[in-house]
């Protein structure tokens, strides 16, 4: 009587699928990790979310050291910010407005 049982159904490929690319290790893990925490977070799905970025993202220190990168470019963007402002009332002294009747060039001509 083994007539009775499908092949395959889609339900065994579905599973075979997520064990072969690796998500069934990253589940059972995460959700292992979740079990052995001695104080339980108040929201476990964040807790899974957070934990399973980690897996998938890169470790937490690759997102420490992205952090620590970005704030430096930021401070870097605002120093540049400010050089050029600066450099821009420079050359606004030293050049004359329109106002002040400098000769103007016509248009097209550049």
């Amino acid at each position: 009587m083994a007539s009775f049982r499908a092949p395959e159904t889609k339900r065994e490929q579905f599973r075979r699928y997520l064990e072969k690319s690796g998500v069934l290790d990253s589940l059972t893990s995460v959700l292992v990790a979740l079990y052995e925490e001695p104080d339980k977070p108040d929201n476990a799905l964040d807790y899974i979310k957070v934990h399973l970025g980690g897996v998938v993202c890169g470790e937490p220190t690759d997102t420490e050291v992205l952090q620590a990168e970005l704030a430096d470019l930021q401070q870097k963007f605002n120093l540049l910010m400010e050089e050029n402002k600066e450099l821009r009332n420079k050359l606004l002294q030293y050049e004359p407005s329109p106002e002040e009747g400098a000769p103007q060039q016509p248009e097209g001509v550049v």
